[in-house]
């Protein structure tokens, strides 16, 4: 492995090499460091990282009472890179290289509760079995004017004619020229960094796109994801605009998805949702009852964030329950129209804060518990699922309690894994509301 990386560093001239830890929310963590130094510390077995990197909140702190999971003397992990993921980092002075590292305690003894890790764990649950699930995410963000101040709302930036959006242009060609020169340069870096992305679209909100990844095997989608983020918000920047993946960054806007295609397939290659006279398998029924069943119970791992529970409402695009029908939007769980070969679900329910590989992972094991057990699911839906009583939690703090009692899920992926993420999503929790809001001083300051 060691010589894979030489060889590839040589090839392509590169200076620097960043070596990314996905933390548990997603943010990329890691360390920067010249070439000749990271090949040394790779083979040397010195290239490390404190173990904390794992239990930091989105706020840079750390939760209280995890000890007997993240030790407080902070022992260092030993970072391994996977060669697999050494990438073009564009836009940079230096020429730099990505490259995405798992964490082991030590040699053999991967990380059990790394989110990188986690999604390997249910691949390899799939694979215990003779099947492989392929996916395929759909990024919904937005770009936004630069906001230096948090106190002020976020507006929708100028684009090519001068002038900003001020009504929905879902799907508008002209709406997406507007930000021509910025899509253009998204297009470069990803095919330097060689993420396979397909079509961009503009979604319903005001400078909102979509980009739809091409179908594939979920670790290395995850991981296209992750990078993606980061290069869309670094390109946004070089044209005086952010780029947010927030799931609801505007009130009087729509949310933003992370909407996961999924299908297995057999040893053949054979897709299993399929039976041979083209209709629907009993295997397929039965991954769909796992996702309704188990999706509500551990909606923190797709919907992380207070502000995701803000896009889990009817006015922003996003479903509330995990009804399921035939090409039909208001579902949570949609079956788009394909043939027996190209049959699959897509998972709606996921916002684009998730991290990708705790998103996907979570999907992927409700579906797999789903076909072991051979669960069934409600009959299909062909009118308005938002008529349907609402399935998903309203807020954090009820989907915590919830997940924390799904034991069929934290069977597999694992108590450490489930105890250390309640605890992030906690402390981050209460941190929140310890904050007065703008609604409270408006509404209540002077009236209650």
């Amino acid at each position: 492995m060691p010589n894979k990386l030489a060889s590839w560093i040589a090839e392509h001239e590169v200076a620097e090499i960043e070596c990314i830890v996905p933390d548990m929310n997603g943010v990329q963590r890691g360390k920067v460091l010249p070439a000749g130094k990271f090949l040394s510390s790779f083979k040397e077995g010195t290239l490390r990282i404190p173990g904390s990197v794992y239990s930091v909140t989105i706020t840079g702190e750390y939760p209280a009472d995890i000890g007997h999971i993240v030790p407080v003397y902070d022992p260092d992990l030993l970072m391994i890179p996977d060669p697999d993921t050494i990438c073009e980092a564009p836009g940079l002075t230096t020429r730099t290289a990505y490259v995405i590292t798992d964490a082991f305690i030590r040699e053999g003894e991967p990380v059990a509760y790394a989110p990188r890790m986690i999604l390997k764990r249910v691949l390899e649950l799939y694979a215990a079995k003779g099947w492989q699930p392929v996916i395929a995410p759909e990024v919904e963000f937005y770009l936004v004017s630069r906001n230096t101040d948090p106190d002020f709302p976020l507006l929708p930036p100028v684009g090519r004619s001068g002038r900003p959006e001020t009504a929905s242009q879902p799907y508008g060609l002209e709406a997406l020229n507007e930000f021509e020169d910025i899509i253009e340069h998204i297009y470069d870096h990803c095919e330097k960094a060689g993420l396979d992305i397909d079509t961009m679209i503009h979604e319903s909100g005001a400078a909102q796109l979509e980009v739809n990844f091409l179908h594939g095997n979920p670790l290395r989608l995850a991981d296209e994801v992750l990078l993606f983020k980061r290069i869309v918000r670094q390109v946004a920047l070089e044209h005086e605009v952010y780029a947010t993946f927030l799931a609801k960054p505007m009130s009087n806007q729509p949310g933003s998805a992370m909407h996961i295609h999924q299908s297995v397939l057999d040893a053949n290659g054979k897709n299993i949702f399929s039976m041979a006279n083209g209709r629907d398998s009993a295997l397929f029924r039965n991954y769909i009852g796992g996702l309704v069943r188990l999706l509500p119970q551990i909606s923190p791992l797709f919907a992380p964030n207070v502000n995701s529970f803000r896009r889990i409402r009817p006015d922003s695009d996003a479903p509330v329950n995990v009804q399921w029908g035939t090409d039909n939007r208001s579902c949570g769980l949609r079956v788009p129209i394909a043939n027996a070969k190209n049959r699959r679900i897509e998972n709606r329910l996921p916002g684009a804060d998730a991290n990708p590989y705790l998103a996907i992972a979570s999907s992927l094991v409700c579906g797999y518990l789903g076909m072991v057990e051979r669960m069934q699911p409600p009959k299909s839906i062909a009118g308005n699922a938002y008529h349907r009583a609402r399935t998903l939690p309203r807020s954090l703090e009820v989907a915590l309690d919830r997940m924390m009692h799904c034991r069929p899920v934290k069977t597999l992926l694992g108590d450490e894994f489930f105890e250390l993420f309640f605890a992030i999503k906690e402390a981050e929790l209460l941190n929140y509301q310890s904050v007065i809001s703008s609604w409270e001083r408006e509404h209540l300051l002077l009236r209650v």
